[in-house]
């Protein structure tokens, strides 16, 4: 049941991400994590080193995967009267 109710609360704040950055970098610190927490504890062979591991691999994970996301060309940006602010789009 414990096991269950943790992938919920994860699968549920994963579902969370508002955009394709925060989607990214969700993602990023999930295969960090789990990677961090498997050398981790292989190297320690203690539950403490795995759970140093998985915070540690979750934290550059994330980081990792802000910093290689595909940067976007130039923009254009004008008002549209039809939704009454602010639009802009990517070439």
């Amino acid at each position: 049941m414990r096991t269950f109710i943790v992938l919920a609360v994860a699968a549920l704040s994963l579902g969370a991400c508002a955009n394709a950055r925060d989607t990214r970098m969700a993602e990023g610190a999930g295969i960090g994590g789990i990677g961090g927490a498997i050398i981790g504890g292989a190297a320690s062979n203690s539950v403490g080193g795995a759970v140093v591991g998985g915070v540690a691999g979750a934290a550059v994970g994330a980081v990792v995967a802000d910093a290689t996301r595909p940067r976007r060309g130039s923009r254009y940006c004008y008002y549209s009267n039809t939704l009454e602010r602010r639009v802009c789009r990517y070439r």
